[in-house]
């Protein structure tokens, strides 16, 4: 059984490590840095984050999103000055995970996961049309017809595979097939040495050679800072999609120390920095890596094409990669999220949707953010249309409101129109039993309620305050009974 599940391993990481090359390459490009930059990224992030991180079978790696977050530093300041970046935001995710912050993904609410795991499927699925273009044109004619037909066999592959053998990864067998295919057959397509030659020597140990003032801290610290959170997020989002897949639990809070401690060796050895690869970690999962040795195995090849096999390498058809990614998007798309709109409330559609597309249109970071204060909004909406008071008169011709809800920010209003100082008794009691206090805006309602009896000359009494209740009247020194 172990010999088994190393065997599963290691074919999954030498799947893992064909994906993770042209997307590690065309990231590299997006922020105009040389494409070894991004296999070593990809090399130290994934060797590193496999095998100490708190996600087995999570794969990370030089991440387009990051890529988006550092164009502009590259394009001001050069290399350096990224490398330089890539250090400090590794530094902020090791302090991120040491004061055990991981746990803060919980707050993220499950439309909004989906909105997430969507919108990145339909951003891999669109990366790979530019494999379709020739410059800044589309292919016509005969390139267009093989590459699609290319595609389309690789997909094929993949799917039908399955069905005769599990024996070996589908999509290592498509590559290699199709791969096999392109070369004996000579057909005229392109191939991953036509992105960019990844032929190069050891990585080198070098601090970033840019000023140590002040200044260049000032300039490095925005966009490590947003690096970091960037990396963060999606790392702590896809170990959440991991531990589904997986039904098992990973821990966040190693999971960042690791990836800290990868992005900061990457920046001393002169590669980018990166975070979990959703597309990646999808191939992993579903080729059978389970285990930490397949992101060592695909992080140690992908060095290994570097310094070795880079020959063979380049002659890989992008149809055959294109595809797989392809099917990839597929399998991420939470399809479920499709069958159940109309079985689950339009707030939670709308924060899906909207996640969705911003995440197409804008970045990761966005869209989770948005989709938060969409459904916090919801919620507090919600919890404050649910405050309701039964009011009734006792025998000593006093009156009683029995509060049931939650005091907030929001919900202020309708808790202060639950009662009629003028129309009231002079005896009026207000039972907390079953009322929460979350807020200030809770115990300066308190204060106005009491403030409005007491100018209608009349007295208002509060009873059954829970300990959590009185303890924040007691801060702000409001009376209770």
């Amino acid at each position: 059984m172990k010999a088994k599940r190393l065997r599963a391993d290691v074919l999954a990481g030498l799947t893992t490590s064909f994906a993770l090359l042209p997307e590690c390459i065309a990231f590299a490009l997006v922020a105009h840095l040389n494409p070894l930059m991004g296999l070593y990224g990809a090399f130290f992030i994934c060797t590193l984050t496999a095998l100490f991180g708190g996600r087995p079978g999570m794969v990370s790696g030089a991440a387009g999103s990051m890529a988006v977050v550092i164009v502009a530093l590259v394009v001001q300041h050069g290399v350096q000055y990224l490398l330089a970046t890539v250090l400090l935001g590794g530094l902020v995710m090791v302090v991120f995970g040491l004061l055990r912050l991981g746990k803060l993904v919980r707050m993220v609410p499950y439309p909004v996961m989906l909105g997430f795991v969507n919108g990145l499927a339909i951003v891999i699925a669109l990366a790979q049309l530019e494999h379709f273009k020739s410059g800044e044109h589309w292919l016509s004619g005969q390139p267009l017809y093989l590459m699609a037909g290319l595609v389309a066999l690789t997909m094929a592959i993949v799917y039908l595979l399955p069905r005769l053998t599990r024996a070996v990864p589908p999509a290592l067998v498509a590559i290699l097939g199709v791969g096999l295919l392109v070369y004996l057959l000579d057909l005229p397509t392109r191939t991953l040495g036509d992105m960019a030659h990844i032929a190069g020597g050891l990585p080198r140990l070098a601090l970033p050679q840019v000023p140590w003032s002040l200044e260049t801290l000032s300039i490095v610290t925005p966009y490590a800072l947003l690096m970091a959170m960037v990396g963060l997020l999606e790392t702590l989002l896809t170990l959440n999609l991991t531990d589904e897949i997986t039904e098992s639990r990973g821990h966040p809070d190693r999971e960042c120390v690791a990836l800290g401690a990868a992005n900061m060796v990457s920046g001393m050895f002169g590669g980018m920095g990166g975070c979990a690869m959703i597309g990646q970690t999808v191939i992993n999962l579903s080729s059978g890596g389970r285990g930490r040795l397949s992101g060592v195995v695909a992080g140690g090849l992908i060095l290994l094409f570097v310094l070795f096999l880079s020959p063979l390498i380049e002659r890989i058809p992008l149809a055959a990669l294109v595809g797989v990614m392809f099917v990839v998007s597929q399998q991420t798309f939470a399809w479920a999220s499709l069958r159940v709109i109309r079985k689950v409330p339009l707030n939670d559609v709308l924060v899906i949707f909207a996640v969705s597309v911003i995440t197409v249109f804008t970045d990761l970071a966005m869209a989770v953010f948005c989709g938060i204060v969409i459904a916090a909004l919801n919620f507090a909406w919600q919890q404050a249309r649910e405050l309701y008071a039964d009011a009734h008169l006792e025998a000593d011709g006093s009156k009683r409101y029995q509060l049931h809800g939650t005091l907030f920010f929001a919900s202020t209003t309708p808790f202060l129109n639950q009662f009629d100082p003028a129309g009231d008794p002079q005896q009026v009691t207000i039972d907390c039993r079953h009322l929460s206090f979350v807020d200030y805006s809770a115990i300066a309602a308190l204060k106005t309620l009491r403030e409005r009896y007491a100018k209608a000359g009349k007295q208002l009494r509060v009873l059954h305050l829970s300990e959590r209740c009185k303890t924040l009247l007691k801060r702000a020194r409001v009376q209770h009974d």
